[in-house]
């Protein structure tokens, strides 16, 4: 069963910085397209960026393209977020996902498994 884990959340002042991590235990990332998500209360959950299973690719959602970096480290297992220039609108709980040798799809329904989720704050 695979498990993932965010860490790296909490509270930054506009244009500051945030760096999360996802952590995957009973796989590795390496065999898993790797998606970041956002849900802000009361909306949708929103694609951020993801890496296919390859490492190849890397896809962002148009409102963070420029500013964030998906990256993975296949010696900790983990894929990781760099969030640049956070304006109040990135204000969310952010959601890894996992799919087992996937492109690195937007869409939501093509992940498998998921984390529970980590508190993204940005005050003006």
């Amino acid at each position: 069963q695979v498990h993932l884990v965010e860490s790296g959340g909490g509270l930054v002042q506009a244009g500051g910085s945030l760096r999360l991590s996802c952590e995957a235990s009973g796989g590795t990332v390496n065999r898993f397209g790797m998606g970041w998500f956002r849900q802000a209360p009361g909306k949708e959950r929103d694609f951020v960026a993801a890496i296919a299973w390859s490492g190849g690719k890397q896809s962002y959602g148009n409102s963070v393209k420029g500013r964030f970096t998906i990256s993975r480290d296949i010696a900790n297992n983990t894929v990781d977020l760099q969030m640049d220039s956070l304006e109040p609108e990135d204000k969310a709980v952010y959601y890894c996902a996992a799919d087992i040798l996937g492109p690195g799809s937007e869409t939501p329904s093509f992940y498998e498994y998921w984390g529970q989720g980590t508190q993204v704050t940005v005050s003006e």
